[in-house]
């Protein structure tokens, strides 16, 4: 039997972003999970427009080609991770156009996050946990955040040094956060058949 499909949505469109820093290193230790299938889905590689549909495709089909082939993406996964930058207290706008471009496809699955900024992503973190409430997910308690001193040792705004400077302090909320993904992914998929 295959294993359970993660999503891993790379949040971030900028030039100069932080994110696949993080991301890489996150798919380097998810890249043998013995119960989860991992894949990255970075945004900038859907080219997402504006939503301006005529509804949630809850109610109507959605008409632009861009946003229907996000939609089949999202459909072939059991659960997601968003790895997340923090924009002024927020999760980027990005993100959040590609959560309103679909509906049925988030419905029903969990959802974690590797978190990151000065305050480790935490409010940005909240944002996603009410939204992905509202898309009816179920949003891991667990998640990695990199934050304070942890960021900016990795981070270009600082010492620009490899995760794995940061990876012992990252470890056991990583595993509190793949926990909760198996579980939930295991749960919720069983209920979905």
């Amino acid at each position: 039997m295959s294993k359970p499909k993660i999503g891993v949505i790379v949040s971030s469109t900028r030039d100069t972003r932080f994110a696949d820093k993080p991301a890489n290193w996150f798919m380097d230790q998810v890249k043998d999970h013995a119960e989860l299938d991992f894949d990255l889905l970075d945004l900038r590689d859907f080219d997402l427009p504006f939503f301006n549909e005529k509804a949630s495709n809850a109610w109507v089909p959605s008409e632009d080609d861009k946003a229907v082939k996000w939609q089949k993406t999202l459909a072939k996964y059991d659960g997601f991770v968003v790895v997340m930058a923090e924009y002024n207290r927020s999760i980027t706008g990005a993100l959040k156009n590609a959560f309103d471009q679909a509906y049925k496809e988030w419905n029903r699955k969990p959802i974690g996050a590797v978190a990151y900024g000065s305050m480790g992503g935490a409010f940005a973190l909240q944002h996603l946990r009410n939204i992905a409430t509202e898309l009816q997910m179920v949003p891991v308690r667990s998640s990695v955040h990199i934050g304070g001193a942890d960021f900016f040792t990795v981070s270009p705004l600082g010492s620009d040094k490899d995760m794995s400077a940061i990876e012992g302090n990252l470890k056991n909320s990583l595993n509190g956060l793949l926990d909760d993904l198996t579980w939930w992914t295991k749960a919720t998929k069983a209920a979905r058949s």
